[in-house]
């Protein structure tokens, strides 16, 4: 397969796209491009939340839509993990890096155990390569492929497929409008005494030291640990503390 003249292509694109109605439209008219030219299906798109482990906000069919190209099941089980244990936010951080494909990257990275958990589930459904595409800090457009496809991507194809994805994703922002749940429902922030107990937790210390310390009753101090735990969305003490550090909040 030879695609000899990409710009002229793009620029029809671009018109056509301008003209879709819908999200599940617009990713039609990508699915299009890309199965004319290249051997490559479309995922979806999604616009991500302010912060990588708001998973409650993320909505199928206001803020992440999947193209029904997708191997049905794909998603519930991705959804699945990423709400219980995985973080979607480091997945696309490394998959998009440079406009490498998925394998491109599993080289380059080799990364090991639970971080693989993406690309194996993708393989589960007989997706053996794809690519994220990043579009303006918050939308992420992806593509995926029943082959590794890297040999055939030249450097002016992988413009082309960023920038097809761009076009799409600025076009989704029009139609969906802001975004409720991401805009309405952020989490407060950690208050600084909260912050305290958690650091003297990292720190290996116990409730009474830590109500010592602070000149705090022990009641008070597992009000502000429960309540540091919700701000976080973690499960328990040991999760909250990898969170807050993990977002720089504590060292």
């Amino acid at each position: 397969m030879v695609f000899s003249a990409p710009l002229p292509i793009l620029t029809t694109y671009t018109r056509l796209v301008a003209t879709r109605t819908s999200p599940g439209e617009v990713l039609d008219a990508l699915h299009e491009l890309t199965t004319t030219h290249f051997p490559l299906y479309v995922l979806g798109a999604a616009r991500l939340p302010f912060k990588t482990n708001d998973w409650v906000s993320v909505q199928l069919g206001q803020n992440v839509f999947i193209h029904q190209s997708v191997p049905k099941g794909w998603w519930v089980e991705y959804a699945a993990k990423a709400s219980r244990q995985y973080d979607p936010g480091l997945v696309m951080a490394r998959s998009s890096l440079m406009a490498y494909t998925w394998v491109e990257t599993m080289k380059m990275l080799d990364p090991v155990g639970l971080d693989r958990w993406w690309y194996e589930l993708a393989h589960k459904y007989g997706m053996r390569d794809g690519m994220t595409c990043p579009v303006g800090g918050r939308w992420v457009v992806g593509f995926w492929s029943r082959k590794p496809f890297s040999h055939f991507l030249t450097e002016p194809l992988r413009v082309v497929i960023y920038g097809a994805a761009s076009f799409a994703a600025l076009r989704m922002d029009q139609l969906i409008g802001p975004n409720p749940p991401t805009m309405g429902s952020r989490t407060p922030r950690p208050t600084p005494r909260e912050l305290a107990v958690l650091r003297l937790v990292a720190g290996g210390h116990k409730l009474g030291e830590i109500a010592k310390s602070l000149g705090l009753g022990e009641e008070t101090i597992r009000s502000h640990l429960k309540k540091v735990q919700a701000k976080l969305r973690a499960r328990n003490r040991p999760h909250a503390v990898a969170e807050a550090m993990r977002h720089h909040l504590i060292v």
